[in-house]
């Protein structure tokens, strides 16, 4: 980004939580946005932002309007400006004549965020004209939006090529992610662990299978851990279950003795008569849960055992959390987990956090300035995880 004196057209992701009242409850993204913005106006250029904000395209009012209250990027305005300590402009449109008037006023130092790009279709389109119309408001474009590199929209990835090679560019935040990303793909230390949990095996086929390629040690935790124990023969109560994917998890546990990586499952299991805070709970062994309960923690042996694992590690990619965290009596399996990162972290390990309740979930622990890093992009993590081209890192790599 050594480019000065122009306008910039900058794709962040400020798609960030908002409470009732529009409130933001978590402005992570918009900091990790900050240094990047910073650097380009130290260097007097004009900055042209552009976001996504929500869903607004399957979430219109009943007449088939943009909710546009709900997802404007106002919102996030007033935020900005207090991190950037400058006022910020904002268009009420994105292509249309509001932003073109604001564009041409801006003068070098001055901070315009464009309205919602998915109040338009053709942004999930990856439509050219579209992309065309952003193009022609600035001189350079700089992608600093990891979170949506995975996507071949408008904004994030067709609009580079109206760019020739030396005016476009990748953010900080792009370059931290892609960084610390490589550092688990390419020649990680040894012991590498990957931890993956959450709902489904479905949802982690190809992380995983790409995983046991790289790994030492892979711990599975949290729903999809029961879909492997039904494979096995156990029984697993009303625990949640693909029962078309048993044949796929039988594989999966094949290919991981084939190359040599060692597959841990939770032992036992906290488990629970409902799905509520305020049920009835027991542990026991996760393939002997009684009809009519489910594992929705792990216990506290597999947490003992997988805590061993991670804090003999030299390298840690964690993926999905080990039970339903978000409900305090199965909490517990997924902050030891935390608590385990965080300690093999301070022995000198590498510790990437990646996946949106992954990163809720080391939040929620207390201990996330104690891991290497934590990404911004769930979706675009995993799929770069995955061995996948983004398309938003090919446009700017590729004239």
């Amino acid at each position: 980004m050594n480019f000065s004196n122009s306008k910039v057209l900058v794709r962040v992701d400020f798609n960030v939580p908002l409470d009732a009242q529009y409130n933001i409850t978590d402005d992570t993204r918009i900091e990790a946005a900050i240094p990047t913005l910073k650097m380009l106006l130290e260097k007097n250029n004009a900055l042209i932002i552009m976001s996504h904000l929500g869903r607004p395209q399957k979430q219109k009012n009943d007449d088939g309007s943009i909710n546009a209250n709900k997802f404007t990027l106002e919102h996030i305005v007033g935020r900005l400006s207090t991190l950037l300590s400058t006022p910020v402009q904002f268009a009420k449109d994105t292509i249309g004549e509001d932003a073109i008037a604001k564009v041409e006023e801006l003068s070098a130092g001055e901070v315009l965020v464009l309205e919602n790009t998915r109040f338009h279709k053709e942004e999930a389109a990856g439509e050219e004209q579209f992309a065309s119309q952003l193009a022609k408001m600035a001189d350079v474009y700089v992608n600093d939006a990891f979170g949506t590199a995975h996507r071949a929209h408008a904004s994030t990835a067709t609009v580079a090529k109206f760019f020739s090679k030396d005016k476009k560019a990748f953010g900080l935040l792009m370059k931290k992610e892609l960084e610390n990303a490589e550092k688990v793909i390419n020649n990680p230390a040894r012991p590498f662990t990957a931890i993956v949990g959450g709902a489904k095996v479905s949802d982690k086929i190809l992380l995983i299978k790409e995983l046991l390629n790289k790994v030492d040690n892979i711990i599975i935790g949290g729903g999809m851990a029961y879909t492997f124990m039904k494979a096995k023969g156990g029984t697993i109560g009303t625990s949640l279950v693909e029962l078309d994917k048993l044949n796929l998890a039988n594989e999966l546990l094949s290919i991981a003795k084939e190359k040599g990586v060692n597959f841990y499952l939770p032992k036992d299991s906290i488990i629970a008569d409902s799905f509520n805070k305020d049920a009835n709970t027991k542990m026991c062994d996760s393939d002997k849960i009684d009809e009519n309960w489910m594992g929705l923690d792990i216990g506290e042996v597999a947490r003992k055992e997988f805590a061993g694992v991670v804090e003999t590690s030299k390298t840690i990619l964690w993926n999905g959390p080990m039970g339903v965290f978000e409900m305090e009596p199965f909490s517990g399996g997924t902050s030891a987990i935390a608590h385990a990162v965080a300690y093999a972290t301070k022995k000198g390990a590498f510790s990437l956090i990646g996946g949106g309740d992954s990163v809720a979930a080391i939040n929620q622990s207390g201990l996330n300035d104690q891991v290497s890093f934590i990404s911004t992009g769930g979706g675009a993590m995993l799929e770069y995880l995955e061995g996948k081209e983004l398309p938003g890192v090919a446009a700017i790599l590729n004239d």
